[in-house]
């Protein structure tokens, strides 16, 4: 039996479940996607540790009770869609986890419905991306907390560690980690904002190359501006492009020019 099951085998979900196994918890994932499946076998290379299939019914039934179902998959009706498939097959004090950017209503609306089954049901917004999922993502849970307890110790080895703390805590009720994670992406979308707005006065005010824009956003990435963004936007700079000659990001300013979207 297994200790922690994922429902949706992508790219965040495959890295996700592969992180868990790295760190020492056993986990069975699931997909529609029969090459999705057997990816995810070749990947996990230990059966005991990782395993996988296409099979709704088989999947469930090779989970520890009480079972730990996390989902990774677009937000919307595929949530409610795949919660109405497991439905059948669970027992109660279960535990079902959103990891997708579900809107907060949604995951109040799916609590309140689940509760009456007397299935948990869990919001919990992961930040961090591919790598993040592989390697270490921000995670931020919110619904039962004495049903949290059953979660803490695999979220807690999972996450991203800043000074030796887990980057993940309980916070709240409901869909209190939906919301963080709605806050959390708003403050994202507004810096990646400001900094394709610096990026093109300096570009076209200053008439900076590609060189230069490189150390200065490696420069202020070493003093109080640093952060994730500013450190792959200092990168993206020296990135060379693969297909053409020149850097990527001229490749990328062109096509959008192209099509009309840049300036």
């Amino acid at each position: 039996m297994y200790d922690f099951g994922l429902v949706g085998l992508g790219v965040m979900g495959q890295n996700f479940i592969l992180n868990v196994a790295d760190n020492g918890f056993s986990a069975f994932g699931y997909d529609l996607d029969d090459e999705k499946v057997e990816a995810l076998k070749t990947l996990g290379g230990d059966v005991e540790k990782v395993n996988a299939s296409s099979n709704i019914k088989t999947f469930v039934k090779n989970l520890k009770q009480p079972r730990k179902i996390m989902l990774l998959v677009p937000a919307g009706k595929i949530v409610d869609g795949v919660i109405e498939s497991l439905l059948p097959h669970l027992d109660k004090g279960d535990i079902i986890i959103d990891g997708g950017n579900s809107f907060f209503t949604d995951t109040d609306r799916r609590e309140a419905q689940l509760q009456e089954r007397a299935i948990n049901f869990f919001g919990a917004g992961v930040s961090g991306g591919a790598k993040g999922a592989r390697k270490g993502p921000s995670i931020m849970p919110g619904g039962s907390k004495s049903a949290y307890e059953h979660i803490k110790p695999i979220f807690e080895a999972v996450s991203a560690k800043y000074n030796g703390e887990p980057c993940v805590a309980y916070l709240g009720p409901k869909s209190a980690g939906n919301y963080v994670k709605m806050v959390h992406n708003g403050i994202e979308y507004g810096l990646m904002q400001l900094t394709s707005e610096i990026y093109d006065v300096l570009k076209k005010g200053g008439d900076y190359n590609n060189d230069e824009l490189h150390s200065t956003f490696a420069k202020w990435n070493s003093g109080r501006l640093q952060s994730f963004l500013v450190e792959i936007t200092s990168e993206i700079f020296e990135q060379e492009d693969d297909l053409t000659k020149g850097r990527l990001v001229d490749q990328i300013l062109d096509k959008a020019k192209q099509k009309g979207t840049g300036k």
